[in-house]
Formats: C-alpha cells, sequence, structure tokens
C-alpha cells in the first residue's frame, strides 16, 4: 500500500493535485483503513476503506477536507471499525452515519423530549438561536468538538458578553449533548473539560438622568406592543419571559394584581400593579384580541423577541443626542427625507465626526431588558424600602429571607411599588404616563 502518510493539517493542505481526471488516494498512518482522496479539482475528501471478512471490500465516505477535521475523521473512522469488528454490516453503518441527527435536528428533538419541561425552556431557545445554531446548527452531532465549543464561548468573551451569559450557554450545549448521551446518539460530551467562566452581579439600571431619555425614546416607538411590552416590564419588575407569556386570565384589575402562576424559582408570584401598570393594562385590553396581552404571530401565541426593539429605543436616544449637538454648530444639513432610523443615525454620527463633535455620552451603554427589572428594584431601594419588602416585589427567593416574604401581604409591597413609580416619572419630568396610555391607539404591530 502506497502513499503512506501522517495526517496533519499541514500535509493535507500541501497535497499535490493528481494530473487532469485523476485521483490520488492518501492512507493515515495512524488510523486503519482511513484515506483522503484528493481530485485534480483540489477537492480532498475523507473516507473509510475496509475489507469484510467474507465479503468485497467497502468504501465509506466520512466528509470533505478542512470542513471534516483530521481529529473528527479519524474519531468517526473509529467508531466505523468498532461497529464492522463487533459484527455490524457496513451497509448499516453507512444508514446509521446517514441517519445520525445534526445539532438543530437534535434540539428539536430535545425540546419535544425534555427541553419544554424547563421553566428555562424560552430561554434555551433564544441561546441557542443566538450563539449555537450558525456554528453548530449544520453539523452531525459526532462531528462537534471540544475546540468548536471552546470557540464559540471565547468568541462571546471577545464581544464582551456577560460570564452569566456565556455559562448559561456552555451550560445548554451540555445539557444537550448529555441527552444526546444518554439517548444512546454519543459517548462523549464535547463540553467536558471547558472551564465556566467567573460570573460577576451586575448592578446597572437606569439612573435619574437617564429616564427623562429614555421615557422619551420608548414615547415614539410606533410598535405598540414592544413599547407597552418595556413599560410593563419596567412598571412590575417582573422577569422577561412572565411578561412575555402575561395572559389576561391572571390580570384582576380590579384588585390590581398580576397574578403568575409558575415563576423562575418555582413559586407563584402575586404581582401588584400600579396605577400606572393598571392604566397601560386597561387601555391595551379595549384594542387586543386573543390570551395575551402581548400577542405575537409565531406557534407560541405571545411575543418572543423584543430586542430589536429594546436597541430602537438607544438607537433614537442616540440620534437626538447626536441631532442637539450638531445643531448647535448651525449645521442642519445632515438630515435626508424619508431615512429609516438606521441610516439616519448612521449619517449623524458621520455629520458629528466630521464636525469634530464630542460625543461623549450620546448613547446610554450597558443597559439590558433584564435592568428594567434591577431598575425597579433600585429605585425601591432608593424610596427606602427594606429588602424583604424589595425581594417580595421581585420574587426573589433566599434562604434566609423566603420565610419573612411569606408572612408580608401586600399593602406594603404595593406602597413600595407605587412610590417607585412616582419617583421614576418624576425623575423623567411626566406626571402621569398619559403619553402612553391615553393617545389615541390603533391596533398594535406585531413582531
Amino acid at each position: 500500500m502506497g502513499n503512506i502518510i501522517n495526517f496533519t493539517k499541514e500535509a493535507l493542505t500541501n497535497l499535490r493535485m493528481p494530473e487532469l481526471g485523476q485521483r490520488t488516494v492518501y492512507h493515515d498512518a495512524k488510523t486503519t483503513g482511513l484515506q483522503i482522496r484528493v481530485t485534480s479539482t483540489g477537492v480532498k475528501t475523507f473516507s473509510l476503506f475496509r475489507r469484510i471478512k467474507g465479503g468485497l471490500p467497502e468504501r465509506m465516505t466520512l466528509g470533505r477536507f478542512p470542513d471534516m477535521t483530521i481529529e473528527q475523521a479519524r474519531k468517526l473512522a473509529a467508531r466505523v471499525n468498532s461497529e464492522i469488528e463487533e459484527g455490524s454490516n457496513p451497509a448499516e453503518v453507512k444508514r446509521s452515519l446517514k441517519g445520525e441527527p445534526t445539532v438543530s435536528e437534535f434540539f428539536k428533538e430535545y425540546g419535544e423530549r425534555h427541553g419544554q419541561k424547563k421553566k428555562s425552556w424560552s430561554d434555551d431557545q433564544q441561546r441557542f438561536r443566538d450563539y449555537l445554531k450558525k456554528p453548530l446548527g449544520t453539523k452531525k452531532l459526532s462531528a462537534v468538538t471540544r475546540e468548536m465549543v471552546g470557540r464559540i464561548l471565547s468568541d462571546m468573551d471577545s464581544d464582551g458578553k456577560a460570564g452569566a451569559t456565556v455559562n448559561n450557554v456552555r451550560a445548554l450545549t451540555s445539557g444537550i449533548f448529555g441527552k444526546a448521551i444518554e439517548w444512546n446518539y454519543l459517548t462523549e460530551n464535547p463540553v467536558r473539560g471547558i472551564k465556566t467562566r467567573k460570573s460577576n452581579k451586575r448592578d446597572r439600571f437606569l439612573q435619574s438622568n437617564e429616564l427623562p431619555r429614555f421615557f422619551a425614546s420608548l414615547g415614539e416607538e410606533t410598535n405598540v406592543t414592544v413599547r407597552d411590552f418595556f413599560l410593563l416590564s419596567l412598571l412590575t419588575g417582573a422577569r422577561r419571559s412572565n411578561v412575555l407569556e402575561m395572559r389576561w386570565s391572571q390580570i384582576n384589575l380590579a384588585d390590581g394584581i398580576w397574578r403568575i402562576p409558575d415563576t423562575k424559582n418555582g413559586t407563584p408570584q402575586n404581582v401588584t400593579l400600579s396605577p400606572e401598570a393598571a392604566l397601560i393594562l386597561t387601555t391595551r385590553k379595549e384594542i387586543i384580541e386573543g390570551p395575551f396581552v402581548f400577542p405575537g404571530n409565531g406557534k407560541s401565541g405571545h411575543l418572543i423577541e423584543p430586542k430589536n426593539g429594546w436597541q430602537r429605543i438607544f438607537d433614537r436616544d442616540e440620534l437626538s443626542q447626536l441631532a442637539m449637538r450638531i445643531e448647535t454648530t448651525g449645521n442642519k444639513n445632515y438630515k435626508a427625507e424619508g431615512e429609516s432610523l438606521s441610516d439616519a443615525l448612521d449619517r449623524a454620527r458621520h455629520a458629528a465626526k466630521h464636525l469634530k463633535i464630542d460625543t461623549d455620552g450620546c448613547r446610554m451603554i450597558d443597559l439590558r431588558i433584564h435592568d428594567l427589572r434591577r431598575t425597579l428594584g433600585s429605585w425601591q431601594a432608593k424610596q427606602g424600602a427594606s429588602l424583604s419588602i424589595i425581594g417580595k416585589s421581585l420574587n426573589h427567593k433566599n434562604q434566609q429571607t423566603t420565610a419573612i416574604y411569606a408572612r408580608l401581604d401586600l399593602d406594603p409591597v404595593r406602597a413600595s411599588v407605587n412610590s417607585a413609580t412616582t419617583a421614576m416619572f418624576e425623575a423623567a419630568g411626566i406626571k402621569k404616563p398619559v403619553i402612553y396610555a391615553e393617545q389615541k391607539l390603533s391596533k398594535p404591530c406585531i413582531t
């Protein structure tokens, strides 16, 4: 057998192409039967060549280099060799390889058999969609390596994602492949050996000088569903998933109570509704059809992902801040009729740079949707609320204070939430949120 070489990335990359119409085969010095076939067009394909006792030679295509790495090819070849040694028919092995699901296909099965039972399933779907689907979705389960997972998490680090976010994606990936092992798709978890990141507690919330800007930009949001979602997230301090899934059957406007039957910490929660929150809900009830407060067009029936609306809030605000600074120079020619928000913002940024305007502070930075929840708690603390009152209003589960929370009724919680809400609107220069609740509303746009 000629052309036996040690497969390395450098060696395979530099293999000579055969003459036109010809094909050259190289054999790996380390793995029995592993070959790479090179065509005159430069295509390099891994395959496994085996002579079966009492049968004809069999060749199984494994994948193309470099899309399939040498490590992946060796691992897959070893698996096939093992199955053949145990007596499996090569044709059956071929069918099993073709039948192995991709990561996206398995994630669907994972959701149906396990994920939908989890309280964090909607968060898991979002994490898979944002971080795992593109790099891993089309790959077979057995083709995913520790290096691939490590690269995804490292890229998240480089993009400035919080340690907790990176750890959540790591945990989801580990859970997915853990189930693949349990259900006999795999024998090894590629996440094993990848360390968790250090997770720092966030303390970011909307400050006094940011509230007027936030409310002004939010008031310009044309998507009523998205706008009201952010308002109620702020005014109730509820978790994003609970607000997204809010149903009219859970709302008692007469008593000012929103009953969440199932929360992240496994307990139901009574959320007190401030007059401002109740007013928004009352107005929405007049124009909304269906069971959900925030309807959507998807399978779930409710709004799923409001992050585009979240970005628009800060894009509009930044555009407004830039416009004020640019116009102080007497320049008003940077605007164009009919521009999209993103194009208008790009034009304003370019104009500010050309005019050498200091843009520091023009954009409110490092604010996330979850920070709306923290904002309510922070403003409660500013108004002198005790930690137990804040914990009760936000449904925090703490071993040391759970017993105290359980004995509290909603009256002091309501007073604290109402006080914090009033303080936030006063800081924003708004006496009542009439700009949201009393304006003439059409049927809301759904995204």
